[in-house]
């Protein structure tokens, strides 16, 4: 039996929620801006139990697993599949806003705004390879669930679970605690998300509220070229590696609807996390997998980010009347393949990232990052729902390669929560 789309149901919720929000950040902007506090809010309850969820489930599934080869294994598909995807991404942005030219006739003296802040974070975030390996390890087991980075605290749980795994029966007790806690710290969330029509309210209040619906429009050809390049690479790319692991990318969107509504509404990809964790195992994927591949693909494959930074990058070139050749935008590809990865899942993020690629790549103004300032939020959204459907995917199509994939339990839940 289906169920119903009323609105009882969250989605119902966010969506009511997101409208009004822009309602009432287009006739009460005033008030409007200070509603930022209610999404701030929201973000840092989910970001409380963001760290607890991926380190007890790593942990549970790398001790239940066994098998350090699989794990092994696991790891390097994943990071091979986020490599060539999201590569591609970045090359399918800079082909067609080559083709497009969004940047073309635009007025670049008009860039205003102070780009500092980001800037300043682009230029703290840079480092080499050796850095960003230090970086991966903590100071301390504690500091690194302290902090809540993900890469630090996946390597603490991959290293906790391999040493339970060695410990045969001796571990049982432990696992055991560790699956009870996961199951509680997941009561919590589903706590949280009865709030999330509120944070979705607050945010796009805030957004219309500052930066004016008229915000919408500016600059379209830009948001236009972007919105539509991230919906071909979902329909076209995402959904053909979907039909070859034998899903549709269709019913797969339609599955994590309120997922993606929450991240519209929030901007953030990180605020889904969570959810989109505990969904992929109700889904059919195998918890080893979901632990494995879906916190590492949010540093590692972050498609939407990819997309934006490369047309973003070419549209302040043109903007600027800066001709790249194919030589220096194969570089600036390169560039962007190392700092994409250190994206994160959070509002803004690509912004200081793409700041970051400038700096490194002088030949475009890193001041003409001002002329995004007033609909970065907008693409933001975007790219992070491109985030999240592209390691949703991401995690099935791992799960499936490793043959760990409950189809009896895909199906039920196709069933029951998909469309006709």
């Amino acid at each position: 039996m289906k169920k119903r789309f009323g609105f009882k149901s969250l989605t119902a919720q966010v969506l009511t929620a997101i409208v009004l929000g822009i309602l009432f950040g287009q006739f009460f902007p005033k008030y409007a801006v200070d509603l930022k506090v209610l999404a701030d809010i929201f973000i840092k309850l989910i970001k409380m139990v963001i760290a607890p969820i991926i380190f007890l489930t790593v942990v549970t599934g790398i001790a239940g697993m066994g098998d350090m080869k699989k794990l092994g294994r696991v790891g390097g598909k994943a990071l091979i599949y986020f490599e060539v995807v999201s590569t591609f991404a970045l090359a399918i942005g800079l082909i067609v806003v080559n083709i497009v030219k969004p940047g073309v006739g635009v007025n670049a003296s008009a860039a205003k705004g102070d780009i500092s802040t980001y800037t300043k974070q682009a230029a703290e975030a840079s480092h080499g390879v050796m850095d960003f390996i230090m970086s991966i390890i903590p100071d301390n087991l504690i500091g690194a669930l302290a902090k809540g980075e993900l890469l630090p605290i996946l390597f603490v749980a991959v290293l906790f679970g391999v040493a339970l795994a060695s410990m045969g029966e001796r571990a049982k007790s432990v696992i055991d605690l560790f699956e009870k806690m996961t199951e509680g710290i997941f009561r919590i969330v589903n706590m949280v998300m009865k709030v999330s029509p509120i944070a979705a309210f607050g945010a796009m209040s805030y957004t219309i509220g500052k930066f004016g619906i008229g915000t919408l429009f500016y600059l379209g050809k830009l948001m236009a070229s972007v919105y539509l390049t991230m919906a071909l690479f979902i329909v076209v790319v995402l959904g053909l590696i979907a039909k070859f692991y034998g899903f549709s990318i269709f019913k797969f969107i339609a599955y994590i609807k309120e997922e993606i509504l929450l991240v519209l509404g929030t901007s953030s990809s990180e605020s889904a996390l969570p959810r989109m964790m505990e969904r992929l195992q109700k889904y059919g994927c195998s918890k080893t997998t979901v632990g494995l591949v879906l916190p590492t693909g949010y540093s590692f494959n972050l498609d939407g980010t990819a997309i934006y930074l490369s047309m973003a990058a070419m549209f302040i070139a043109q903007a600027y009347g800066v001709h790249l050749s194919v030589g220096q935008q194969l570089t600036l590809l390169g560039i962007l393949m190392l700092t994409s990865k250190g994206a994160a899942g959070v509002t803004g993020s690509g912004f200081v990232t793409l700041a970051a690629t400038l700096t490194a790549f002088p030949m475009v103004p890193v001041a003409g990052i001002a002329l995004l300032l007033g609909v970065d939020r907008f693409m933001s959204e975007a790219r992070a729902i491109t985030n999240l459907i592209g390691n949703g995917v991401a995690t099935v199509v791992i799960s499936k390669s490793e043959k760990e994939f409950g189809t009896e339990a895909a199906g039920s839940v196709q069933e029951t929560q998909l469309p006709a």
